[in-house]
């Protein structure tokens, strides 16, 4: 409205419509620009690295396999357990996440403050407990899911956890060189809080399945309770069997690459107009020592220092060492 006046009619009128909250859309600027907002959600922290995350499922892969093993032998029942979901929180969420009904196991780790925490869901605990004693399992566990545990069960709780834990000290301690054990078993999920809520932790779900049963296990790493080993998931240094074979595989493969390799005795750099001078006869200086051999190239890559010669009726070199240049 810039350069009209307004009528003591239409700025009545205006100030009704503002009173009424009808205020006219002033376009003019803004008008076609839209307003652009990103989502930020602060409960998916990024701490973990990919390669760490890929490297501590892959190590509960295979504890789930040993575990499996010694569990269905000792409870005399086959027990399948198998990785379903890892996912990265705060410890808050994490913890949130936690089924109520469930066992939490602190596993603690020597020299480091902050525990993990694995949870059972109590029908699985309650089954294992009921195999143990000689019985035929409890099922579903509908008959049994609300009774308080006595203290016979929290003694075979604690040896049904013993023995996962147990399983999963072997696969860590064969990464990181550190023994896990267990601190103490709790069946109030609250009181078990081992990491400040914003810690970035890493859930890792296990599904246990028994017959017809289906229960979960929960495993929550907060990234302070591994710090001082988290570089042994990251590093290239505990190369498995399946990423040794596929380095192999390459390097088979880009072995059959034909490459260019030449014998250079020195060089020098000139400018062109001294190269279009030299006339037959001239000598140009290298600055090499004779005595030093000549250099061997694979294309423009320095790989050894040989000694020039024959071999039959064909010049040859004699590799004596390797350079600096080599990969």
């Amino acid at each position: 409205m810039s350069g009209q006046v307004l009528s003591p009619d239409a700025i009545a009128a205006l100030v009704e419509a503002a009173k009424e909250g009808r205020l006219p859309d002033d376009g003019g600027a803004d008008r076609g620009r839209q307003r652009r907002m990103r989502t930020v959600d602060f409960t998916r922290p990024t701490k973990f690295t990919s390669d760490q995350e890929r490297r501590i499922k892959r190590a509960l892969e295979t504890f789930c396999r040993t575990a499996s093993t010694r569990l269905s032998a000792e409870l005399r029942m086959p027990l399948e357990l198998e990785v379903i979901n890892v996912s990265q929180l705060t410890w808050g969420n994490a913890h949130a996440q936690v089924p109520s009904r469930s066992v939490s196991c602190l596993v603690e780790a020597p020299d480091v403050p902050t525990r993990m925490l694995m949870s059972a869901e109590l029908n699985l605990v309650l089954s294992a407990i009921e195999l143990l004693l000689g019985g035929a399992g409890a099922g579903d566990g509908s008959q049994q899911r609300d009774r308080r545990l006595t203290d016979i069960d929290w003694a075979l709780a604690r040896h049904f956890l013993d023995r996962l834990i147990a399983q999963l000290s072997i696969v860590w301690q064969d990464i990181t060189d550190v023994e896990l054990s267990v601190g103490g078993l709790d069946m109030h999920l609250e009181t078990a809080q081992t990491a400040p809520v914003s810690e970035p932790t890493l859930a890792l779900t296990i599904e246990a399945r028994m017959e017809r049963d289906s229960s979960t296990l929960a495993l929550l790493l907060p990234f302070s309770a591994i710090a001082p080993v988290a570089h042994r998931f990251s590093s290239r240094d505990d190369v498995s069997a399946e990423d040794a074979g596929e380095a192999a595989a390459v390097r088979d493969a880009v072995g059959r690459v034909e490459m260019t390799v030449r014998a250079e005795v020195a060089a020098v750099d000139l400018p062109i107009e001294q190269v279009l001078a030299l006339q037959p006869g001239d000598v140009l200086r290298l600055d090499a020592r004779a005595d030093e051999g000549v250099t061997l190239y694979a294309d423009a890559v320095p790989m050894h220092r040989a000694l020039p010669g024959r071999s039959g009726g064909r010049r040859a070199v004699q590799v004596t060492d390797r350079t600096g240049g080599t990969p």
